[in-house]
């Protein structure tokens, strides 16, 4: 059976081959990092490229292509969208939010830097700039992990028919979840940046 036919199986194959690259390129290079530490970001990476890919395939993508759907007088409409894509998606989005949250609270407790980080580098004598730095980076995810599932999750499932609501609860929930998931589309910007910049000499 060939994997690449299931989601699942092509999952399993991609950390399949990864593990044995790990292995076969390990070296001295390798030997800074802790295997629990690298387990720990590489799914925080892997988790917070599927939230933000979906966060940036939601704002460029979907909601554009909606608009135009529904100016397009005897078109197809978006409701193959609405039924079958956004539901899945939205499943991924939701839960690799808070797989990335929670991985990336891993490696920052795993370095020692987990209560640093939330401090913004203040609990200590004179500050520190990593932790002020991937803090603000840890601040804006949780910002984000907040409108997802206290914000866009409740409120689409209205603007979805997921559960009963009246048109007007489902015109002032497709405006929260719109304006959240903006928000959180401005927010990654500089939260990239945060999280990426601390290792490479605190900007990029």
């Amino acid at each position: 059976m060939n994997p690449l036919k299931s989601i699942g199986g092509t999952l399993t194959s991609g950390v399949l081959l990864a593990v044995i690259i790990a292995y076969v390129t390990k070296g001295q290079h390798m030997n800074m990092g802790t295997p629990l530490n690298s387990v720990a970001v590489w799914i925080h990476v892997f988790a917070g490229v599927t939230w933000i890919g979906l966060l940036y395939y939601f704002n460029f993508v979907q909601v554009p292509a909606l608009g135009e759907a529904a100016g397009d007088e005897g078109g197809p409409g978006g409701a193959g969208i609405a039924k079958y894509v956004a539901p899945r998606a939205l499943w991924w989005f939701r839960w690799g939010a808070l797989a990335t949250w929670l991985s990336g609270a891993t490696v920052l407790h795993l370095k020692g830097y987990l209560h640093q980080a939330f401090s913004l580098g203040m609990g200590v004598e004179g500050g520190d700039q990593y932790a002020m730095t991937i803090g603000v980076g840890a601040w804006l995810g949780t910002v984000m992990l907040f409108n997802v599932w206290v914000l866009i999750w409740p409120n689409q499932k209205k603007v979805l028919g997921m559960v009963e609501a009246t048109p007007e609860q489902v015109a002032k929930a497709k405006n929260i979840a719109f304006m959240a998931s903006r928000s959180n589309t401005l927010m990654s910007i500089p939260m990239l940046m945060s999280m990426i910049g601390p290792g490479h000499g605190w900007f990029m």
